[in-house]
């Protein structure tokens, strides 16, 4: 006897040839991996975002002067190293207001300039040198975010974002000024330079490196590689044992040691930003300003590293 056909009560029992087209295609509309007709993935390699050597080169080399301002600021007055820094605060909020593009950016920077003002002020005159009074600027100027985004015309729309990004720049600008109070520890400066020269040579080597090789890719949407992080990470510790060496009143394994933690800090910072923006483009997001979005994973990653070098010289280097 022939095949009964399909009746309108049982479509699935015996769906002819004609009926699966429609339902694979639905299949593959709704499954992200496409499935060619022999059943092999396709390569997609050529839609992931290209490395630019370029644009490494150039992060790399504004990781270098970021770190040898830094380190060279460290070498003076505790004054004049608090102006340096304010000029890394003014540049950290601008370039992470630009690129998160958050729904007040006003509000956002103002309360980020006020907080690395007071928190500027504070390390300089507090006495003995204390992070206890940049915590109560932190305090006081997320407060001041809160009544800031609560007050505008817009109310409450978004205000979470806002919030949120009023967050990050706080302590992004709070955790610049810790390297100040460290300044005026006892070896601060020697920490200073060993664990920021160890930050910075690590970000300089990872994006050399990606300039080269990005490779394996530690994802397909973020044009970084991971022997880059692995080698910067060895270059940065490396090159903060030789630091320890050559400076008084630090040992090479503990200032290695500190240096480590401080590189590992940069660099997963640095990597964040990465996913951070790799996350906008597939939400469909414009683009932040091209100078923007390609120098906030330095300055992320020095903001992270800061507070890092603060602990680690706490921990081990005084």
């Amino acid at each position: 006897m022939p095949p009964t056909p399909p009746s309108a009560e049982d479509p699935g029992a015996w769906p002819p040839a004609a009926d699966q087209a429609p339902r694979r295609r639905r299949r593959e509309e709704a499954d992200p991996v496409d499935v060619a007709d022999d059943g092999e993935v396709p390569d997609r390699s050529e839609s992931w975002p290209p490395v630019r050597r370029l644009v490494s080169l150039g992060i790399a080399g504004f990781a270098a002067l970021l770190t040898v301002g830094l380190v060279v600021g460290a070498q003076t007055r505790h004054e004049s190293y608090a102006v340096v820094i304010f000029g890394v605060q003014v540049l950290f909020v601008a370039v992470w207001v630009v690129a998160s593009r958050p729904p007040a950016p006003r509000v956002v920077a103002a309360v980020g300039i006020a907080v690395a003002i007071g928190t500027d002020v504070a390390a300089v005159l507090t006495r003995p040198a204390s992070l206890a009074p940049l915590a109560y600027v932190t305090a006081a100027g997320f407060i001041v975010g809160v009544v800031g985004q609560l007050t505008r015309p817009a109310g409450r729309q978004r205000v979470t974002e806002s919030l949120g990004s009023s967050l990050v720049v706080t302590l992004g600008v709070v955790a610049f000024a810790s390297v100040v109070v460290l300044s005026r520890e006892v070896r601060g400066t020697q920490a200073i330079v060993a664990c920021i020269a160890a930050a910075g040579i690590a970000i300089l080597v990872a994006r050399l490196t990606d300039a080269v090789v990005a490779l394996p890719r530690i994802a397909p949407q973020v044009p970084r590689g991971g022997a880059g992080v692995v080698l910067g990470a060895m270059v940065g510790t490396a090159a903060a044992g030789a630091i320890g060496n050559l400076l008084d009143g630090i040992t090479p394994l503990w200032s290695a040691l500190a240096g480590l933690a401080t590189a590992i800090v940069a660099l997963m910072a640095d990597l964040s930003v990465g996913y951070a923006e790799a996350s906008r483009r597939i939400d469909g997001d414009e683009p932040a300003l091209y100078l923007a979005r390609h120098i906030q994973g330095p300055m992320g990653a020095f903001a992270f590293a800061a507070p890092a070098a603060y602990v680690a010289s706490v921990l081990l280097l005084l």
